[in-house]
């Protein structure tokens, strides 16, 4: 039986690309309208797992997917790097010069900023929920002076023609994607490498002198290497912070639990979101 993979978006959006990825051409990806609605509907057991990105290389975090890892008590049990690669599209035989409006999300109207200004510079940007969803609606209205910035497989889906390919400023541009489950991913293997693995945390620290240091402290004493660092507000709590971390390693291995243990003396409230091999 196929596994079902909640996503945010229409199919042809890069989360799709994401869910695809990391659990190969057989599964069966959900669309869902919210990513509130990817947690949902992995916490009521409507689908196996969910896929939402949590960071891009170019315009950071994906603060909404950090404060639902807090809300929900689900697992991250995997992570997948997707190359975002922005195209041009329009209904076929349109010209350049006849785009007078550009439907996308904002986040590839920023990524394809300097490229759009040669290109479209007086088309007017609308601002639409999802990449691949602007291609659903050009297709839909069949506007001959719109186009859409979305994937080369939404292009396919939805019967649109590439007008410019790679449109994106960096070439660098890639989201990483987290995988969402009921359970916690199994143990590390006996044979494997802690290196080979990613842990991601979140806890908070009373508000006094030193207390982000001494946190961030146990972890350097045993050259653990952190590769992420995020704060978000506590909702009823003014300049109070819950603090995400991801780190090599996994709490199997000792030096990595006696950093957890270190942590939870002092932290108000420390939990493990998941530990998970590492993407390559």
């Amino acid at each position: 039986m196929s596994l079902t993979i909640a996503y945010q978006g229409e199919p042809g959006a890069y989360s799709e690309q994401a869910s695809f990825d990391f659990f190969g051409p057989n599964c069966v990806p959900q669309g869902k309208k919210l990513f509130d609605d990817v947690f949902d509907a992995v916490a009521s057991g409507n689908a196996d797992h969910g896929v939402v990105p949590v960071e891009n290389t170019l315009a950071g975090s994906i603060h909404r997917n950090y404060d639902l890892l807090v809300r929900h008590q689900l697992h991250i049990i995997g992570e997948v790097m997707v190359p975002i690669n922005h195209q041009l599209l329009t209904l076929p035989g349109v010209a350049l010069a006849d785009v007078k409006r550009l439907y996308s999300h904002w986040q590839p109207l920023g990524q394809c900023e300097h490229n759009l200004r040669k290109l479209l510079p007086t088309a007017e940007r609308i601002e639409v929920y999802d990449t691949a969803g602007s291609a659903k609606m050009l297709a839909a209205e069949q506007r001959r002076d719109t186009a859409a910035i979305a994937s080369r497989r939404a292009a396919a889906i939805y019967q649109l023609s590439i007008l410019r390919e790679s449109i994106e400023d960096d070439p660098s541009n890639v989201t990483r994607f987290v995988v969402l489950s009921r359970q916690p991913a199994p143990q590390m293997p006996a044979s494997a490498k802690p290196k080979g693995y990613k842990t991601s945390i979140v806890f908070t620290v009373p508000n006094i002198p030193g207390s982000l240091y001494r946190a961030m402290a146990c972890f350097a004493l045993r050259d653990i290497d952190l590769c992420k660092i995020e704060s978000r507000p506590v909702a009823g709590s003014a300049w109070e912070y819950f603090f995400y971390i991801d780190f090599i390693g996994h709490p199997d291995e000792i030096t990595c639990a006696r950093a957890l243990a270190h942590l939870g003396e002092f932290a108000s409230m420390l939990r493990v979101l998941g530990s998970y091999e590492r993407a390559n």
